[in-house]
């Protein structure tokens, strides 16, 4: 799945409010979409950096990506990040994928019998919880995902990560956090090897490279370990925390969704019927002239 620059994007901004924040995400829909898509919603990690490194595509590329596809495939920003509003907590990140989620069922033209959450780093803890206790993730793809989460884990005090945090943008507000302790438990609170377990029946893909430098590989052994049937785990040689920019990690997470959306299978109906095939151009993904670079989002993992 060679990352190349072409192709054209058919997408479209939105926002909806939780807590009272606006949450800003865009749609990339199949240049050829059926009736009924299946839906991708793809979650950042915690950004690192205040701006995307140079020739990153960032996550609009990976959406362009897996709308070409045939995943109607959606991209946000958590609260504290990009165009959102409000400060980074990663407990009240649940309650924003929550509203997501609420959005892109409504959405139309999505199949919410194949609606799938992709997650990476921070934004993999995050799915990971609501996926435990949310219906409507149909599959879930956790990559470069912690089992457990804590700021200590990162090697930085509470203090020091809120001070990286302000320098980042993603702690805006003076006043926050009320408390450093509370908000530090939050991350705590957020550790998928806590609830792994609940994601069976659905369908369960752990992606970690072997050679992260931020999540240790042995936390995809505990979330695996852990998690029922059906789970596959893809432990990608060499790969490093940002599986993003992997195309090795993308190409596994790729064939994956479609094998459990039947999206092959769908499209043969598609051909059987006499109706256009929707296959669709080589893969490529490139920065968006007309997308804001905080849709990267800012050097996100």
């Amino acid at each position: 799945m060679p990352l190349r620059p072409g192709g054209n994007r058919l997408s479209e901004r939105f926002s909806i409010a939780v807590d009272g924040l606006k949450i800003a995400g865009e749609i990339y829909r199949p240049p050829k979409p059926s009736v009924l898509s299946p839906a991708l919603c793809i979650c950042h990690g915690i950004p690192a950096a205040s701006a995307l490194a140079s020739g990153d595509p960032g996550y609009p590329g990976l959406a362009e990506l897996f709308a070409r596809e045939g995943f109607l495939t959606c991209i946000f920003n958590f609260r504290g990040c990009g165009e959102s509003e409000g400060n980074l907590d990663l407990l009240d990140w649940t309650r924003d994928l929550d509203g997501i989620l609420t959005y892109l069922s409504r959405l139309e033209g999505v199949d919410r019998s194949r609606l799938s959450v992709m997650g990476f780093s921070g934004g993999a803890a995050a799915s990971a919880c609501v996926a435990a206790r949310d219906a409507r993730i149909r599959a879930l793809v956790l990559c470069a995902c912690p089992a457990e989460f804590s700021i200590g884990g990162l090697g930085r005090s509470p203090a020091q990560f809120v001070e990286q945090c302000r320098i980042v943008g993603t702690i805006r507000d003076p006043g926050f956090p009320p408390s450093l302790e509370v908000w530090a438990r939050h991350f705590d609170e957020v550790s998928p090897i806590r609830c792994i377990e609940k994601i069976s029946p659905r369908p369960l893909l752990i992606v970690h490279g072997t050679a992260d430098e931020t999540i240790p590989p042995d936390h995809a052994a505990m979330l695996f370990e852990k998690a029922g049937e059906p789970r596959e785990l893809a432990m990608i040689p060499d790969g490093k925390h940002r599986l993003r920019n992997n195309e090795a990690a993308m190409n596994a997470v790729l064939e994956w969704l479609k094998r459990v959306n039947h999206l092959s299978s769908v499209r043969e109906t598609i051909r059987q019927r006499g109706c256009r095939d929707s296959s669709l151009p080589g893969f490529g993904v490139s920065p968006n002239p007309n997308i804001p670079q905080d849709w990267g989002t800012k050097g996100a993992d």
